[in-house]
């Protein structure tokens, strides 16, 4: 049997046993006392290469233990499904702490769930009624089975390629929406995912990632736009300077509410079905997008979550987020393609949506107000760079 050692205090040490017997990989536990500290001895089941992954040190730092077990993890670290799941792992546990540290009094409920008849499972972290947030939800989903009927059609609108009949797939990704309490205060929403087809029919495997993140702002602070949207050129600019202009256009296309002629928010880079260059190479780009997240959004929590409000910026925010609704449960794909995948956990997938909403019969805000103002941005997108 392989031996993993984890050197540390006695009170890390003992974190690390009782994360690792809930996650069920440890067989038996020995200790020996070294002037250092305390040295335990984890003997994990089947050969385990947990230091070949770091698990040591990245599953410790997870908000849960991951969708697959550790053991397959391990064995197949090199391939791309595995990485995907580690990497999005990481951006959860990431971005919660970061908004736990912002809040200052909350913590995020965190619930790990699976698919009793089909594979896979998630797990979905929620803060609400919090101090800074009224709803934050950050949530993974690995997920693999065949596509129901439904699913495959509307995939194959987009992949005319994919042949009829069943589908085996695998799907990977991290989702979020913050939607904070403070007006001056912008929601943001982040999505990244790997998707595969196995096509038997055709005997190929398709496989593609996709992607964003974008602003939606009830007061238009330019200067925090700018900022936002810098740091996703600069993720971009890392692999492709042609990526920030072609996935920023996109994204004000892809948010525009069509039936209220309006952009959701003030976007920022959308991105789907991306399997080009290669899939190592849009694995580093999706990286540097998921990681641009938090230096893009945090500083404007920071700088706005105790900034006064009026009762009338609170009813304008509360009628934006209707439009958010809007979009959501008309528009958006990933939250079809939830609603229509078997064993769906309707509560992670409708996690979007905020704890507040309201609708006002014709609402028009007053001309040169800043309601106007940053309605004039929604109507015709603006080049913030």
């Amino acid at each position: 049997m392989n031996a993993w050692i984890v050197t540390g205090r006695s009170a890390f040490a003992l974190s690390t046993y009782q994360f690792f017997r809930r996650a069920k990989v440890v067989k038996c536990i020995t200790g020996t006392v070294l002037s250092t500290g305390i040295v335990y001895q984890f003997v994990v089941k089947n050969k385990v290469a947990a230091a070949s992954l770091k698990l040591d040190q990245d599953v410790l730092k997870f908000m849960a233990t991951p969708v697959t077990s550790l053991e397959k993890l391990s064995l197949n670290k090199d391939d791309i499904k595995s990485r995907m799941e580690l990497l999005i792992m990481e951006i959860q546990a990431e971005v919660c702490k970061a908004l736990v540290a912002v809040d200052g009094q909350s913590q995020f409920v965190v619930e790990k769930w699976s698919r009793v008849k089909d594979g896979g499972g998630g797990i979905t972290c929620v803060m609400q009624d919090s101090n800074v947030f009224e709803k934050a939800g950050v949530n993974v989903s690995v997920v693999h089975g065949t596509l129901p009927h439904s699913a495959a059609q509307q995939m194959r609108v987009r992949h005319k390629e994919l042949s009829d009949g069943d589908l085996k797939f695998f799907a990977a990704g991290v989702s979020s929406v913050i939607h904070p309490r403070n007006p001056n205060v912008p929601t943001v929403h982040f999505n990244y995912r790997y998707f595969e087809v196995d096509d038997k029919k055709s005997g190929k495997t398709h496989w593609w990632f996709g992607g964003g993140t974008d602003l939606t702002p009830y007061v238009l602070f330019k200067e925090d736009v700018v900022h936002f949207h810098t740091l996703l050129k600069q993720a971009c600019d890392q692999h492709d300077k042609s990526y920030y202009p072609k996935f920023k256009k996109w994204c004000d296309e892809y948010f525009f509410i069509t039936h209220r002629g309006e952009a959701r928010g003030v976007g920022g880079i959308f991105f789907d079905d991306l399997d080009t260059p290669n899939k190592e190479e849009v694995f580093k780009f999706v990286t540097s997008c998921a990681k641009s997240v938090v230096p893009s959004y945090l500083p404007l929590v920071w700088k706005h979550r105790n900034d006064s409000y009026s009762q009338a910026d609170r009813k304008w925010q509360l009628l934006r987020r209707g439009r958010y609704v809007e979009f959501n449960l008309i528009y958006d794909r990933g939250t079809k393609f939830g609603l229509l995948t078997p064993e769906a956990r309707i509560e992670s997938i409708l996690m979007s949506l905020p704890l507040h909403a309201s609708w006002e019969y014709c609402h028009q805000p007053a001309p040169a107000s800043k309601e106007a103002k940053l309605l004039e941005v929604l109507v015709k997108p603006v080049d913030w760079l």
